[in-house]
């Protein structure tokens, strides 16, 4: 695949911190403008502490301006494309709506949804 969010979200993934699980995740987002933010997952031996890939793209991107995005790349060394978990698909909501999401493999297998599929119900600001 030839998709430069992909490449950044594979490229990213390579400095996974996850000497616990072993299950090394990279992401990436790209704003409204197409810059690419890139993050992998970092864990730490309390688990809680541990910050998922997505949350590490949404959190530089939103560290460095960016505050309107498009899409979204996970990445991970898995046959069944793996999606955000349910604490990244609340934060991609909040900070990115209902934006496309790449799932990807490093088989180049991929898959392309919206992020309403992954969350047809999402609790935000409009409910409080």
């Amino acid at each position: 695949m030839n998709d430069p969010l992909v490449a950044a979200a594979l490229s990213a993934r390579t400095n996974a911190h996850a000497p616990y699980s072993r299950f090394a995740v990279g992401a990436a987002v790209e704003d409204e403008t197409g810059r690419i933010f890139a993050g992998c997952n970092i864990e730490n031996a309390s688990y809680g502490l541990t910050v998922c890939a997505e949350r590490v793209a949404v959190w530089k991107a939103m560290s460095e301006g960016s505050r309107r995005f498009r899409r979204v790349a996970v990445a991970a060394d898995t046959v069944v494309l793996t999606p955000p978990c349910g604490a990244c698909r609340q934060i991609l909501w909040e900070f990115c709506g209902d934006v496309e999401i790449v799932l990807a493999n490093l088989e180049g297998a991929s898959e392309t949804l919206r992020l309403g599929q992954l969350l047809p119900r999402p609790f935000d600001a409009h409910l409080l």
